[in-house]
Formats: structure tokens, C-alpha cells, sequence
């Protein structure tokens, strides 16, 4: 966990659209480092928590009006569209100037036509795709991959700067970002299927899953997906840091991406059927590491069972 002291707030006006597990800690990491800081999100429990932080919530986008950068965690590209476009969306709201940083993991091929909605009204889009789960964002440690016009990627600077632990600046137009975003998304969604397929193996196999565990992660096959999720799977604990149903959305948008480019992702496609079918069995909302349950149904494998009094 980041442990900066809070500072006097600075600088620009952030409102951060989306306070979930990952809006939510860039939102308290941008208060905590000083940013004058609005979070939004409908639902009135996330309101409730930003504000218990310390920041001021508000339940539409059109309630940012004001602000100079404005940073969208939502889920995918359609809660994007409606944010900005939809019958209340903040496009037009918005002072010439300001900017729009788009963080959901979409198609490439969308953010250059939102950059270009934008700029009918002078309003500036930057491209930036966020890595790291909910934990770096509460540290402030994400990795964002961000890309566009030198004059939006300027205005965001102080904001991107506000939550993330590393900034990659890409290029001078949007889709860049989350071009790189795509790459790290097929990555991880076939190292954590992987690594869930390999534990299996092992237990089915007799070996000790925590002697397994250790041994990989000081070996040549070790992951940082391996070493981050199959604690997941030796405690038992399923609590969704990142879901199932995540990887499903996201290896999907890869594959489509791919198709779309008539690249044959035959990996990729193993990895997403492997989701989808844990999501069949009832599991979308568990972690990703729950994929370890489509072996074990199959394989007839008695997983380690959650310890009482686990958090």
C-alpha cells in the first residue's frame, strides 16, 4: 500500500466516472496525493465510501461538468459510449479544453472515433487503458498505456500522474493504448488459465499444491499471474479481485480485434473457451482463478477448501 501523507489539494479538477474496484482506488490515490478529486457512480453505497474518504460523489457524469480532466473506469465500450454520448452523457457539458481519459479495455478501432466525437465540441481524449487490479490501484501503483494528441496527453498528465505508478505515453494518436492493452490482455488471460490448467495437473498428479507453488515460483515456469493467483486456489478463497466473466469480455475483445485483422490467436481462443466454461458452471462473478474449478469438475479433484476465518 502507497503510504504518501495527504497533501493540500492541487492543480486540476478530477472527476473520476466508475468507482469500483479499480475507480475507486485511483479516485482515493488522487485525494490522497492531493488532487481535488469527484468521484460518480450510481450506486449510492460507492457514493457513501468516496465521500467517507474524504472526496465529494456525485450519481450522474453529467455532475462533472466542471471538471478539467475526467477519467472513465467503467466496464466496457458501450457504459463509455453512454457516458459521454448517452441522453444525459457529458460530451457536450464539458468546457472546451478539458479532457477525457478512457480507461476501459475496448476495440482499438473506438477510441479514435470518440477522440474525433470529442473534438467537435474542443474537448481532448486520451487513450489510456489501465493494468495492475485493485490493489495497485489503491497503492497507486497501476501501469497505464496511453496514447493521443500531444496537447490531450499534456492536459491529462497531471491527473494520469495523480493515480498511477508508471505512465507509458505511446504515441500521438488514441487506439495505441489500448492496442498494448489488447497484447497485455492475451497475455494475461492465457497465463492465469495456464496457471490454473498446470496446478491442476499437479494435484491430480499427487504432488503437494503449496511445495508446487513454491517450486514454480523460484523456477523457469513461473508467471507473475502464477505467483499472484494460485494463492487464490491454495486458500480457497475465490473472492473475485478480478471475475471470470472479466476475461470472458476481455479475451473476447482480443479475439474480435484479431479477427478483424485476420490473425489467428489459437492460444487465445483455448483460453477464452476455458472461461466461458467456467462461467457456464455458475462461477462468472468468482476471481479468474476459479478456472481451476473446470478442471477439478472434470478431473474428479478435491481443491484446498477455504480456511475458517479466511477474510
Amino acid at each position: 500500500m502507497n503510504t504518501e501523507s495527504p497533501a493540500s489539494t492541487f492543480g486540476p479538477l478530477l472527476g473520476v466516472v466508475g468507482l469500483g474496484s479499480m475507480g475507486m482506488g485511483a479516485a482515493v490515490t488522487a485525494l490522497r496525493r492531493g488532487m481535488r478529486t469527484v468521484g460518480c457512480d450510481p450506486r449510492p453505497e460507492a457514493r457513501a465510501a468516496f465521500e467517507q474518504a474524504g472526496g465529494e460523489a456525485v450519481a450522474c457524469a453529467s455532475g462533472l461538468a466542471d471538471c478539467d480532466a475526467v477519467l472513465l473506469l467503467v466496464v466496457n465500450a458501450q457504459q463509455t459510449e453512454d457516458v459521454l454520448f448517452g441522453e444525459r452523457g457529458l460530451a457536450p457539458r464539458l468546457r472546451p479544453g478539458a479532457v477525457v481519459i478512457a480507461s476501459a479495455t475496448v476495440d482499438p478501432a473506438l477510441p479514435p472515433r470518440w477522440e474525433a466525437r470529442l473534438a467537435e465540441s474542443a474537448v481532448l481524449f486520451v487513450d489510456a487503458p489501465v493494468s495492475g487490479g485493485a490493489r495497485k490501484a489503491a497503492a497507486g501503483d497501476m501501469t497505464v498505456m496511453a496514447s493521443g494528441r500531444p496537447e490531450a496527453m499534456a492536459a491529462a498528465d497531471a491527473a494520469l500522474t495523480a493515480i498511477a505508478g508508471k505512465v507509458y505515453c505511446l504515441g500521438d494518436r488514441a487506439g495505441i493504448g489500448s492496442t498494448v492493452k489488447l497484447v497485455n490482455q492475451h497475455l494475461a488471460g492465457v497465463h492465469i488459465a495456464a496457471a490454473c490448467e498446470a496446478m491442476a495437473l499437479g494435484m491430480k498428479a499427487g504432488a503437494d499444491p503449496r511445495q508446487l507453488y513454491e517450486v514454480i515460483c523460484h523456477s523457469a515456469g513461473m508467471s507473475w499471474m502464477f505467483e499472484n493467483r494460485v494463492p487464490h486456489i491454495l486458500e480457497g478463497d475465490y473472492t473475485p479481485l478480478s471475475a471470470v466473466d472479466i476475461f470472458v469480455k476481455d479475451l473476447g475483445i482480443v479475439l474480435d480485434a484479431a479477427h478483424g485483422l485476420k490473425f489467428p490467436l489459437p492460444l487465445a481462443a483455448a483460453a477464452h473457451q476455458l472461461y466461458l466454461a467456467t462461467s457456464a458452471m455458475g462461477l462468472g462473478s468468482e476471481d479468474d482463478a476459479a478456472v481451476v474449478k473446470f478442471y477439478a469438475k472434470l478431473a474428479g479433484l478435491e481443491l484446498p477448501a477455504r480456511q475458517q476465518g479466511a477474510a
